[in-house]
Formats: C-alpha cells, structure tokens, sequence
C-alpha cells in the first residue's frame, strides 16, 4: 500500500486503495505522505480516526523521522471560540434590544473569558461541558463571519491563528466535511499538492450534503434576532419572524417528500415573501452607519453576511436545475427545505482530482467508487486485504430458518433468536439494528431475561456508550446505523455481532430516489446494492479489531443466503469467514471462545476486562 501511495503522490496521479481492519493503512499512507515533503491534506469522516492521527501516528513519525516535518489538525469556523462574540456577550457591551446573548449567565461568561485567556487553539473540543446553545452565543459560522479584516477583534482571532498554523504545516488533517466544503469554496484550506481520504467510502454522500442547502424558519429567527441587536426598524425584524412562521405551516406537510417539480405555487409564494422581507431586512442593516460603536458594526456585518447567504440559499431552492433533488426534511415543528446535488462526481474531477494527486482508502471501498466521485480513468485500483486470520477466527452465520424480514412475524423471531445467541455468548454482543424502533422492541424484550447489562443507545452519549461495553466485557450494546461504523472494542467484549437486516437503504429517501430514477432499470444494482455491500461489511467488521479477537457475525436476514440474484454481491464484500445456516455450528463456535469460568469466580454481570 506505501508504494502505490507514494507512486501516485509522484506521479501527480490517483489511487483509490480497499485496506481491511488491520492492515496499517495510517501509517501506509502517512509515511510517503511525509516523505514527498509536499504539502497534503489528510482528510478523515470520524473524530476518532482523527484525533488517532493528530494523537498518535503523527507524533510517532515525528519522532522516527530522519527528516523534520510539521503537522496541524483545522476543523470548522464554529469549533473556534469567536473573541468579538465573547465580548459583546459582556454585560456592558449588551445593547438593550432582544438578543439571545442576553441568555449568557455570568459564571458562564467568565468561565469563557478564562478558557480564551488560557487555551491555545479556543477548540471547543477541549471544553467538556459546554451545551450547543451556548457555543452558538460565542462562536460564528462560515456564513455570517465577515472575515478577519473586517472584524475589530480578527488580528487575535482564534480561527485565523488555527488558519495559519495550518497553512505552515506540512501535513494537514481535517474532516470531510469540511473538505467537502473547501471544494467549493476557495481559500478554506490552505493549497495544497495532495489530498488523501481516508474512510472514503463515505465522500459522496458527504459532499452531496456540503454542496446542498436548506431553508429553514429556524434560519430566519436567528438573523432577525442578531439584526434586532443593532437597528431600531422593529417592523424588518418582526416581519422575518412573520416569514419564518408561514414558511413552517406550508412546509410542515411535505416533510419526508421530494418537490420533482420544485415549490408548488402556496410554497412559492411563501418563499419569494421570504426574500422580500430578508431583502427589506437587508436595507435596514446596510444603513447602519459606519461610524457606530465597534459592537454594533460587528453585529451588523455579521447579519449582513448572513442576510447575503441566505438570500442565496433563498434563490437555489426557489428555482432549483434538474441536477438538484429538493426535498422537505426535519422533525415535526422544523422541518426544512433543502437542496443538494444528485451526483457530485463533476464537482470532485473538476475542484479535486483535476488539482493534486490523491488517494482514496477504506476498510470498505464500494466498487463504484471511482466512477461516482468522477476519478479519471487511470485511477490505480487496489484491494490489500488484511493480516488477519478471518478463516479460523471468524464465522458468518445465517439462519435461514428465520422469516422474510418483511414478513410480520418476522421481528419476534430475530429477538428469540438473539437470545439464544446472547446468552450463548455470554454477553459481549454488539447488536446493530437498522431502525430504532427495533432496537427498542429487542433491547425492552431481553433486558429483563438477560444476566447481564444491556446498554442502548439513546441512553447517554456514544463515547459513554462505547467505554461502558468495553469495561464490562460481558456486556452487551444494542445500537442503530451510527454505531455501524467507527466502532473499535478489541478483545473478547465483542466476541458476536449480530445484524437486524441487510441494510438496504431506505426506498423513500428522496435524494437516492432521484438517483434510482435517473438509474432506470439498474437502479438496484448501481445505487441500492452497493451501498447495502459497504454499509453490511462495516457492521460485520466491528468483530475482528487485532490479531487475538474470535467470534461470530449472525446476520439474521435469510436473504443473504437465499437471494439468487445479489447474495453473492453481499457476501464477496465481507471478511473471508467461514459460513453456516445452522445455529448448533455457531453455538459450537460461541463456546469454543468463551473464557473458562474457573478463571473468573465473580457472579454473571460483574466481571470486567482485566
């Protein structure tokens, strides 16, 4: 994996590189990346894939490295503590008009006056207990920020000093996101002569979500309140709160569809009386005189910019092109209008992979892979398997005995089934569930019969979640669709796997609805397959983390072993493992791993990993 990494970074070419769990592909693509001595982005879908390089691979290289070379880790406008906000958030600086930094109590307020005095990045990240919305009284995003020259607090700006940090160093790691984002935007990363994507099976959809917009009265309260800080024209700010709650009413039963045809005329309307109020809005701020107190001008920049983008946004989704898809998304009571790309593959040849070298690399790359982010041709295509003895020390089971998952008995029996293999396993279960009401009906089902802990997710954060499997190695953690990737717990914790269904995705999710449209008759095959492959090889690869782990990944779908046309698809992009249809096989299996319990002479429940 080195030399096909490094051949393309010497070739100015591309790569695109399946790795399995195991394989160090990290250290496979950081070692050329520091030896070419030219400027690269590393650009990761997790935190913790991210905080690994910054933390530990990074440093590592530094330190075995004959030659020196600097690394910087850059995240997202919003995760800077913004030094202007925090000062008009101080009691003597509030304009005696309804803002939400009235909100900001005091302990709280000198509290962040110390962590800016104190921290060297002003990382949110390094603050363990501050809420969403009261970073969002002290931080500003992309949108609305007016720029470093223009802001009376931009020469000691937290973002820019992080901007600049990065743009010296050699090796630059962000998230996806936010590359997504510098693909369309110039000047969000500092240039750079290659790129590298790690866990790359997710950047289409990613980059589809950054190249989107939305629409939302959540949206048009937020710049009214920030205009009604700095203009006395009460009527502008009253009438975007006006817009904000018509444009939630005609929304609010279209939510879960897509518009093919765009607004209809009730929706219509209500957006171009969005525009004309923002735009009305938009006078009232821009007559704020440029001589008003610092504050003041401050607040009025940042809602002119955020005036200016939504007025954008306003127009895309008013009149969207048949590249769009459109659709109303959101929970009841906030739904929102969005907007995104049906295929992002021309903005990526156009802004990526026309520009630098680049390697794409994955655990799970979909085959498809280079053709839907529009690589040329010439791609070097490469599959470097993995170290590990998946033969002996995995087993893939398939209970065919199990009912068609669309079949309405069907639910019932996959939980009976999961406690047969719960119970045989002896805990140490990491249960993954395609929705959530199915992991609620078999988490409220087996708690009770269980000797041991179930853990939920819902039930505390995910972090908390995952650190509380891993101590208690008989414990077992019943999760949805984010917990199917990302998921590291070595050792026997996790020693079965259990999958609900095939993940297929959604058949009313309005952007792949658009795709299968313009697919036609291979729209299972080209949209609705691969994604069901990569997403089952994610969850079936949360088992096998190092060299030492065993156990059993039961897929309690009969269809993998059954369904002629496509089982094969599925199976090929899992882990070589040997397979059975019988439950006795995998029971035999189970037992065979369990730890001998004269080792252990602490009651069921209580034992945690040594």
């Amino acid at each position: 994996m080195i030399a096909t990494v490094a051949q393309a970074i010497e070739d100015n070419g591309h790569a695109a590189v399946q790795a399995g769990t195991g394989t160090g592909k990290s250290l496979a693509y950081l070692i050329p990346a520091v030896l070419s001595k030219r400027p690269t982005v590393i650009a990761t879908a997790t935190k913790a894939l991210q905080d690994q390089l910054a933390n530990k691979d990074l440093p590592f290289l530094a330190e075995h490295s004959e030659d020196e070379f600097s690394f910087a880790v850059l995240k997202g406008r919003s995760n800077y503590l913004c030094l202007q906000r925090l000062a008009e958030a101080d009691p003597e600086n509030r304009l005696d008009l309804p803002t939400d930094d009235a909100s900001l109590d005091l302990d709280t307020l000198q509290r962040l006056r110390e962590f800016a005095d104190e921290s060297d990045t002003g990382d949110r990240a390094e603050l363990a207990d501050i809420d969403d919305r009261t970073w969002r009284l002290v931080s500003v995003g992309r949108d609305e920020c007016p720029g470093a020259s223009r802001c009376p607090s931009g020469e000691e700006c937290l973002a820019e000093r992080a901007r600049h940090k990065a743009a010296a160093a050699n090796i630059l790691v962000v998230n996806l996101h936010l590359y997504a984002i510098a693909a369309m935007v110039e000047g969000v990363l500092p240039e750079h002569d290659t790129v590298i994507i790690d866990e790359a099976h997710q950047l289409e959809d990613i980059v589809a979500q950054a190249a989107g917009c939305s629409l939302s009265a959540g949206r048009l309260i937020a710049l009214a309140r920030t205009a009604a800080g700095v203009i006395t024209d009460r009527d502008s700010t009253a009438d975007v709160e006006a817009a904000a709650k018509l444009l939630t009413e005609v929304l609010e039963p279209l939510v879960g569809k897509r518009l093919p045809a765009g607004p209809d005329d009730e929706l219509g309307r209500v957006i171009d009386l969005t525009r004309s109020r923002v735009e009305q809005l938009m006078t009232a701020l821009r007559a704020v005189p440029d001589n008003a107190p610092t504050d003041t001008a401050a607040r009025a920049m940042r809602a002119r910019q955020a005036a200016t983008s939504l007025l954008d946004d306003v127009e895309r989704v008013r009149w969207a092109t048949d590249d769009e898809v459109i659709w109303v998304d959101g929970p009841t009571g906030t739904p929102s209008l969005r907007s995104t790309p049906m295929a992002v593959d021309a903005i990526l040849a156009d802004q990526v992979w026309a520009r630098r070298a680049a390697v794409l690399t994955s655990a799970t790359l979909p085959t498809s892979i280079t053709s839907r982010t529009g690589m040329p041709e010439e791609t070097v295509t490469d599959d470097v398997g993995s170290p590990f003895d998946y033969a002996n020390n995995a087993l893939l089971y398939c209970p065919t005995h199990l009912p068609d998952p669309r079949q309405p008995d069907s639910r019932q029996a996959k939980v009976d089934e999961i406690e047969k293999l719960v119970l045989m396993s002896g805990g140490r279960t990491l249960a993954l569930f395609t929705s959530w009401s199915a992991m609620r009906d078999a988490a409220e089902y087996l708690e009770p019969r269980m000797p041991w802990p179930i853990l939920v997710q819902g039930r505390g954060s995910k972090s908390k979640l995952l650190e509380a499997f891993i101590h208690d190695e008989q414990a077992s953690l019943f999760a949805t669709m984010s917990f199917w990737q990302g998921v590291d717990a070595p050792g026997p914790t996790c020693s079965l796997v259990v999958i609900d269904r095939l993940p297929f995705p959604r058949p009313d999710d309005p952007v792949l609805e658009a795709r299968r449209e313009r697919a036609g008759s291979a729209a299972f095959r080209t949209i609705d397959l691969p994604r069901a492959a990569t997403m089952l090889a994610q969850g079936a690869g949360r088992l096998i983390r190092s060299s030492h782990d065993r156990g059993v990944v039961a897929v309690l779908d009969p269809r993998l072993a059954t369904a002629r046309s496509y089982r094969w698809s599925l199976i090929n992009s899992l882990p070589p493992m040997r397979r059975t249809r019988e439950r006795s096989e995998a029971e035999d299996f189970l037992r065979s791993i369990l730890p001998d319990p004269s080792d252990d002479d602490t009651e069921p429940g209580n034992r945690t990993k040594s």
